[in-house]
């Protein structure tokens, strides 16, 4: 579909939404608002049974609303997540670069594609803790090494790293942080949202264990290096 096709479509979409929300609110109040002052005793005054036709609207249009709630926040979350795979991604460079005419500058070529390699593989095996599919899934948030291995930014001295041993087909995501805690194991995203909050909250992550690599005198440097290149991008 074309995509500002299908973003004018989002927004109708996300404009009916609101509007069923309000109207929901509508039907019920008047509903209740005619059976409240319909079915109230003749013998009661006007006032008394125009506040009990009021009271009775307010409940009603609570109830026809959640009620109403029921769908409507499905269809919230299919068009947030439409929205969120409708944003415009960068295109990959699908060509080598030309032939090198120096051995350093063929070098230079490889080193920079095994990085790409490294980011665009962590990204793909992001899945296996991350299936909301618009966070680690994003290639472009991650950063690959020469040594195959990648990063992911989170936070000032916060980085999840990625490593895949090829020969068994395992990927493995480690938390690393830059104060001297133990490298975190990560099977899922409740796991990150654990040691975030509770770094945020001044208090120690119990680590996960297991398979710690890389090993702790390596995290450090990624954490430095990291940190820096992420200071680099936000001031550029």
């Amino acid at each position: 579909m074309n995509r500002a096709v299908r973003r004018a479509t989002l927004a109708v979409a996300d404009a009916a939404t609101e509007g069923l929300d309000m109207v929901t609110v509508v039907i019920g109040g008047a509903i209740g608002a005619w059976a409240g002052y319909t079915y109230s005793p003749d013998t009661w005054s006007g006032d008394w049974r125009l506040a009990l036709a009021g009271g009775v609207a307010v409940v009603a249009a609570v109830a026809v609303n959640s009620l109403a709630e029921l769908f409507l926040t499905p269809l919230r979350r299919l068009l947030t997540k439409a929205r969120s795979t409708a944003r415009p991604t960068t295109p990959r460079r699908n060509t080598a670069p030309a032939p090198a005419a120096t051995l350093d500058e063929a070098l230079a070529q490889v080193v920079v594609a095994t990085e790409e390699d490294a980011a665009h593989r962590a990204a793909n095996a992001a899945f296996r803790i991350d299936d909301s599919d618009n966070f680690l899934r994003s290639e472009d948030r991650w950063r690959g090494y020469e040594d195959g291995e990648a990063s992911f930014y989170l936070a000032p001295g916060v980085v999840l790293h990625h490593r895949a041993d090829r020969d068994d087909y395992k990927h493995h995501f480690t938390l690393l942080t830059g104060d001297g805690e133990e490298p975190v194991v990560i099977t899922g995203m409740e796991q990150i949202r654990h040691h975030l909050a509770a770094r945020a909250a001044g208090l120690p992550a119990v680590p996960v264990t297991g398979d710690t690599e890389p090993a702790k005198d390596k995290v450090a440097d990624t954490i430095a290096e990291l940190d820096t290149h992420m200071k680099a991008v936000l001031e550029a």
